[in-house]
């Protein structure tokens, strides 16, 4: 990163000046603290302030905006630079009643999302998103958010999966607020103009190690690298955001970045918070196929079908009334079985068509301009005139660290199911509020990123001043951290990090994939815990610490591993099938054992996943929303 960049981006103002100044890094590092970590002495560079956030998504970002509004010294730690961030990606929309094509009420979309949840989503949670939805919407539109338009000038609303009106009873709900299907772009830019209107200090291209802990279990702050020269950094803070994104990349085919690794998930499971719900993973009904990237869900919001190779709508057999626009744990089953029953397209019959080509190519244009470039690109399809191949692709996890609907993180015990980590909050898909429960809703991760990264700024700023002093951290805070990234950047086992990554995607897709057996997933225990085991062989080639993509991959592959295991363990627990946790086995919904939270503990790669439960929370926040009770989930 240029000298200026790095001073823009926040580094430490001594060493940035120093820098500028032209006596180079040597210089400056004579003025950090030298602390004798690990093996050999790490250079550690300070830095005090009153809240940091990981992650610079659209939660990290909305999170950020909210603290410095507030008055808070905000930093901002981000592996990437904020607009690559995996926001960028969504395409779809977001969701709120704002009731611009039709009638809509907020308590409808609570119901559709409480539905879509299988009755796993806390109510209070979902209430609080619901609620404050057209709000973040607005707000949105006010920050300069390019939304699509009506004739009239209001925000376009579009039709989405597993959406309708009256509680269920009034039809297809258009509720989708979206600008064309660059949505997640339009959003990210966004608040990336926003954060840079505030005094915000971002530290691009820092990857975070670990939270740092004291001994009362308070969050203190956080270990970083900077990857451009190879320095150590610890962040002290009162409040701590992590909104990190999702670990889809413990999975062979995603339609994650390659960036989704699951690095708040591990930090906190490695302070012994537990990972909630991670047996849920959403498999996306629309990756294309072979390339697995995205062919967003408003491509059928605007009159796609799905067809098998007899050329039939199939969904009209498995989802009566809402056929395409069924939820997507459903939408993914009912392709899986038509491939199954061999129904299939293409000479090998394993995938489905997509059909658009019915559409205008007017209304393409207008609506779908991105998945139309990306058919082409990725699939060589001219939407206009043939079918894209598609297939079910991991596309979103439901679970992460477990949260209240404030963004509060919690570690559950026995006595207190709702107990606070103090200092630690986190938002986005890295968070389980739980607003998603066992299967999300199209469009509602947008908005869960607003609400909940809002949230934590807003929570924040209810239980603490600017600028409260900091009481000073004991001298070897970080120094786990420290050992660890030394451990793995010398490491000479046998075992490159790709290809125990590999053998990690593969357990994961053939055996914790869109239908699962107690057999798949017993075989699935047995063979990501040897390949959790194998991670103490692996081994590094670049010993360096300037732009060590090697160790950084080795880093990112142990939080995978992390996440990967306790997806695997808390899935084989759950003998129920529940939204996207589907068993062959356990074919039936079971409230009465398993309407429950899957706490699941892996302190480090060396231990054995130990898991627990939680109650759902059925009440909503107050009466102005009714409770919905739990029944039959049919679309």
């Amino acid at each position: 990163m240029p000298v200026l960049a790095k001073l823009l981006g926040g580094a430490s103002k001594a060493s940035s000046l120093q820098q500028l100044a032209g006596l180079g890094q040597r210089a400056a590092l004579a003025a950090t603290q030298q602390a004798g970590f690990a093996s050999q002495s790490y250079p550690v560079i300070d830095h005090q302030y009153d809240a940091i956030v990981v992650g610079a998504g659209g939660a990290g970002l909305r999170a950020a905006v909210g603290l410095s509004e507030l008055g808070f010294n905000t930093a901002c730690i981000t592996k990437l630079f904020p607009t690559r961030s995996h926001t960028v990606a969504a395409q779809g929309g977001i969701n709120a009643a704002l009731g611009n094509m039709t009638e809509d009420d907020w308590r409808w979309h609570a119901y559709d999302t409480i539905k879509g949840s299988d009755w796993l989503g806390d109510q209070d949670a979902i209430h609080y998103m619901c609620r404050e939805a057209p709000k973040a919407v607005i707000e949105l539109e006010n920050y300069g958010l390019p939304f699509s338009r009506t004739e009239d000038g209001k925000i376009y609303q579009r039709a989405f999966g597993g959406q309708s009106l009256d509680f269920g009873k009034g039809g297809q709900a258009y509720r989708c607020a979206c600008a064309a299907d660059r949505t997640g772009h339009a959003m990210l830019h966004t608040l990336y103009g926003q954060a840079m209107k505030h005094d915000i200090q971002f530290y691009v291209e820092y990857f975070a190690l670990d939270l740092i802990m004291d001994s009362d279990g308070v969050c203190r702050g956080v270990m970083a690298l900077c990857m451009e020269d190879g320095t150590l950094h610890r962040f002290q803070a009162h409040q701590t955001v992590l909104a990190t994104g999702g670990y889809g990349r413990a999975y062979f085919s995603a339609t994650s970045a390659h960036t989704c690794t699951g690095d708040g998930n591990a930090m906190a499971a490695r302070a012994g918070i537990p990972l909630q719900d991670l047996e849920f993973v959403q498999f996306h009904p629309t990756g294309i196929y072979g390339a697995g990237c995205l062919i967003t869900e408003g491509s059928r919001g605007e009159g796609g079908i799905l067809r098998n190779s007899e050329g039939e709508r199939f969904m009209e057999r498995y989802a009566p009334t809402a056929k395409d626009l069924a939820s997507r744990d459903v939408v993914s089953r009912s392709m899986t079985m038509e491939i199954r029953e061999g129904r299939g397209c293409g000479p090998e019959k394993d995938h489905i068509y997509l059909h658009l080509n019915h559409l205008p190519p007017e209304l393409l244009a207008e609506r779908l301009p991105g998945i139309s470039e990306t058919a082409a690109i990725f699939a060589g399809v001219d939407v206009t005139k043939e079918p894209i191949p598609v297939l079910p692709t991991v596309h979103y996890n439901m679970g992460g660290v477990p949260t209240n609907y404030m963004g509060e993180v919690l570690a559950p015990t026995p006595d207190n199911p709702d107990k606070v980590v103090p200092g630690l909050f986190a938002a986005g898909e890295a968070a389980c509020a739980s607003v998603h429960g066992a299967n999300r809703l199209g469009a509602n991760s947008l908005l869960d990123i607003v609400v909940f990264g809002r949230a934590c700024a807003n929570r924040i700023g209810q239980i603490m001043k600017p600028n409260t002093p900091h009481k000073p951290l004991p001298a070897t805070a970080g120094e786990g951290a420290v050992a660890r990234l030394d451990k793995l950047r010398n490491a000479k086992g046998n075992l490159r990090t790709a290809e125990i990554r590999r053998n990690m995607q593969k357990v994961m897709q053939n055996n914790a994939a869109v239908f699962r057996t107690q057999e798949s997933l017993e075989e699935g225990c047995k063979l990501i815990d040897e390949t959790m085991a194998s991670f103490q062989d692996v081994k590094t080639t670049d010993r360096g610490l300037v732009w060590n993509t090697d160790l950084i991959e080795t880093l990112e592959l142990e939080n995978l591993l992390i996440n990967a295991a306790v997806t695997m363990h808390s899935a084989e627990k759950r003998k129920e099938s529940r939204g996207a946790h589907a068993r062959e086995d356990f074919t039936q919904r079971d409230d009465a054992n398993w309407m429950k939270h899957t706490l699941g503990f892996l302190p480090s790669t060396n231990d054995k996943v130990n898991i627990s439960y939680r109650p759902v929370h059925m009440k909503p926040l107050s009466e102005e929303m009714p409770f919905i009770p739990p029944k039959p989930r049919v679309y």
